[in-house]
């Protein structure tokens, strides 16, 4: 679709501070320093939102070989109005994947490829000014043992002040394993592994449930050299607790994946563990204060008072201490431990039936049969 005529083209360069951004219109060829060029298309889900724009100016201005293909893929419920676009040099096709989330998108998105890779973008990210370059060089001589090359991720944080919650999760991303905020995979190990799994709803484990099941099939994964800016977006004041469903979908990871999946994958061991003691304790205080055990009510509520006061002070330390955030740390913190708490047996009961991941089972051949 065409912009509107109030429609402004948005300069990576403001994200990216003085990175050049080259002015010179790419070859019609690909050519770069190398005369050899990678087969690639590119997949981005999206609900619309307006980073979109962003990513694909970026995208379009990369100095580097064109991809054979650029696929956005609209995963809103009721894509109505569509997607606004910019004008690019390599046309985006806009595919539908129904509001199914983004694993169930991107699956969309890689089964229209036709490429040797499909590099995953998301629609928050915006690719550095040598990207393209940078993906071809990362990927053309990988051996054929090596199913996937990772991004690297650059959170801008602000320099006068300690970071917010928010900005604080948003920057684990930069050291995070195989996200897909920047991943390339080969198209025939998607298809040999059947892809996303699209039980995974919200954006959030169904990269590290992909790469594991990858590497289980006996393929490697390696970083590569390039570079995508990942801004914080804003966030509301329950933010931190609205991300507690995820803990639903590590639920459904530790069912596929086992105990040790966490470190395996490279994940925090979290502090669900703390959370259950803490949501265990008030639970038990207000028991005993409603049976009228003054004293052993007393106990259990100190313990749920300490576990929540450390827990709020660590986050609280941790950022810019203004009245708003300490007001939103404290809050949050008595909140989080039984939501937290509440998603994980959720998750439990809804995964109960879920088979554990088993490369012999789960594992297709490149053309689709089953092993």
């Amino acid at each position: 679709m065409r912009p509107p005529a109030s429609w402004s083209r948005p300069d990576p360069r403001a994200a990216w501070g003085s990175s050049p951004v080259t002015s010179e219109p790419r070859p019609a060829d690909g050519a770069n320093r190398s005369s050899r060029r990678a087969s690639y298309s590119v997949v981005v889900p999206t609900v619309g939102r307006t980073s979109l724009v962003r990513c694909l100016v970026a995208l379009d201005t990369s100095r580097g070989p064109a991809p054979e293909a650029v696929f956005v893929v609209d995963d809103r419920r009721y894509p109505d109005p569509p997607l606004v676009l910019p004008p690019t040099s390599v046309p985006v096709k806009v595919l539908l994947s129904g509001g199914r989330g983004p694993a169930a998108a991107r699956n969309v998105g890689w089964r229209a490829a036709a490429s040797t890779w499909v590099a995953f973008l998301d629609d928050d990210v915006v690719p550095g000014p040598t990207w393209l370059e940078q993906l071809n060089d990362d990927v053309r001589d990988l051996p054929d043992h090596v199913a996937g090359s990772q991004g690297r991720v650059r959170v801008p944080l602000p320099p006068e002040r300690r970071p917010t919650d928010a900005e604080r999760g948003t920057a684990a991303l930069a050291h995070a394993r195989w996200i897909t905020a920047d991943m390339a995979y080969r198209t025939d190990v998607l298809a040999e592994v059947g892809g996303f799994d699209e039980r995974f709803r919200r954006a959030y484990r169904e990269d590290s449930d992909l790469a594991l099941r990858v590497c289980g099939a006996g393929y490697e994964l390696v970083a590569g050299d390039r570079e995508v800016l990942h801004p914080v977006r804003p966030s509301g004041f329950f933010a931190s607790v609205r991300a507690q469903a995820g803990n639903a979908d590590d639920a459904l990871m530790r069912r596929r994946h086992g105990r040790t999946w966490r470190r395996r994958a490279g994940a925090s061991p979290g502090r669900l563990r703390l959370h259950a003691v803490t949501t265990a304790a008030g639970a038990t205080a207000l028991g005993l204060a409603a049976r009228r055990r003054r004293i052993a009510a007393l106990v259990a509520g100190a313990v749920w008072a300490g576990l929540t006061g450390e827990f709020a002070a660590r986050r609280i330390v941790a950022g810019p201490r203004t009245p708003t955030e300490v007001a939103r740390m404290a809050v949050t913190s008595v909140l989080i431990p039984p939501v937290a708490c509440a998603y994980r047996v959720l998750g439990a009961i809804r995964h109960a039936r879920v088979r554990p991941y088993s490369p012999t089972r789960d594992h297709r051949g490149p053309r689709g049969w089953t092993r």
